[in-house]
């Protein structure tokens, strides 16, 4: 979608989704945990589904593999399931950032291949630092995204078609790079692949992390509250935010948990990483002004420049986040595989990590979804993935599959895109 375009789509959901947003705080902040549900059935009954088809989808997904097979439901291949979805989910949480616009890029799994090979070449054939070649690959990363945000903001080229030019520009500087042989081992006793494979916290490191969370969670809500109050806007009450708090404590502690049952592996240190990010992520969208202009200029990019907004550079910072986490998947995918090769970054992870951010929730149309898509959506598709791996079906029933998910969260961001627009005009 060019700026063009975009500067036609009206405000007037955007406008009514902040309203709603106001209703739903005064109901939480007088009525507490009631007031969260009747907020909560509110939203979801004016076409604001949120996390819900996913989370729920997601649950059917793993309840029919687990009856399917026994195996699927196990410590260790959940502990596994995370470990590979990582480095696609990573790569998937920077087109979200690209959606949130209404934009597309679709190079990122080229750019990710690419970043893999530098980091091979560099560290193995030439004999670099580990370090100073994971740099590179992430600054190559980086100004892949600039000279995308340039095409874009200055000559007009759509995003469609300057991502499409970069897919097959730097597929083909990924096999220059990886020369004649066509793939570069990494060494497994390299911290890179050490810590993609071998690397899981300790049982007491992992409650200590979560509580860590919890922590940092309840001040988060809790100085947001005060800000609120003082500032005489309705605020969540100190039992609602108790209640948020120890609600994730216990939900994440359970989850661990059953990642250290005999048979699993714990919770691996990629993982976390990924988690980081995502998290990292949300709280740069919801509480920096950045983050604000990125919704604002995805909702409506007339309304936000003449806001004061500075599109031009909104775009050319999200497609550089986008290209530079592209980056940091692309070299944890070679951490994880443990080498580089010609297919690192080929189709599958190129659409696997579009497919994720709009099936984890994320508006094709701009201006809707969130860091959690990223996460949400790369579980989907990998529990469809490792399933079906499971049951020994052919990978053809795997895109099938995938396919028909996507579609269904496609229809499913149509029917409530309508539904709240529907709602703002009553």
């Amino acid at each position: 979608m060019s700026i063009e375009q975009s500067e036609t789509r009206p405000a007037t959901e955007t406008v009514s989704r902040v309203a709603l947003d106001l209703q739903d705080e005064r109901l939480i902040a007088s009525n507490g945990v009631g007031g969260a549900v009747r907020a909560f059935g509110r939203r979801v009954r004016g076409g604001d589904l949120g996390s819900l088809p996913v989370i729920v989808g997601l649950v059917i997904i793993w309840g029919v593999f687990t009856i399917l097979n026994q195996t699927f439901l196990t410590p260790y291949n959940i502990g596994n399931l995370l470990q590979q979805a990582t480095p696609v989910g990573v790569i998937s949480l920077g087109i979200v950032f690209v959606l949130l616009l209404g934009e597309i890029d679709l190079s990122v799994g080229s750019v990710a291949g690419l970043s893999s090979a530098i980091v091979a070449v560099i560290f193995v054939v030439n004999g670099w630092d580990l370090w100073l070649a994971v740099l590179a690959a992430v600054v190559t990363g980086v100004v892949i995204g600039l000279v995308y945000g340039l095409l874009f903001t200055r000559f007009g080229v759509p995003s469609f078609v300057v991502t499409l030019a970069g897919l097959l520009a730097f597929l083909g500087l990924q096999l220059f790079v990886l020369g004649a042989n066509g793939s570069v081992n990494i060494p497994f006793t390299s911290p890179l692949v050490q810590f993609a494979q071998q690397w899981y916290l300790p049982q007491w490191l992992a409650y200590v992390v979560i509580v860590v969370v919890a922590v940092v969670y309840a001040i988060t809500l809790f100085a947001n509250a005060r800000r609120r109050s003082e500032s005489g806007l309705s605020a969540l009450s100190t039992g609602g935010i108790l209640f948020r708090v120890i609600a994730m404590l216990v939900l994440l502690a359970i989850a661990a948990s059953y990642l250290y049952l005999p048979g699993g592996r714990g919770v691996g240190a990629m993982f976390l990483l990924f988690v980081v990010l995502v998290v990292v992520a949300d709280i740069v969208l919801r509480r920096t002004r950045w983050g604000r202009s990125i919704f604002a200029v995805g909702g409506n990019v007339e309304a936000a420049r003449r806001s004061g907004i500075k599109v031009s550079a909104v775009y050319m910072s999200v497609f550089a986040v986008c290209s530079f986490l592209a980056a940091i998947g692309g070299i944890l995918l070679a951490a994880r595989l443990g080498g580089a090769t010609q297919s690192t970054g080929g189709t599958d992870v190129n659409l696997n990590a579009i497919a994720a951010a709009v099936i984890g929730g994320t508006s094709l149309f701009g201006g809707r979804g969130s860091a959690y898509s990223a996460l949400l959506g790369i579980l989907v598709i990998w529990s469809i993935t490792n399933g079906l791996n499971l049951l020994q079906l052919d990978s053809s029933v795997r895109y099938m599959i995938t396919g028909a998910v996507l579609l269904i969260a496609v229809i499913v961001d149509a029917l409530s895109r309508r539904s709240r627009a529907a709602a703002g005009r009553a």
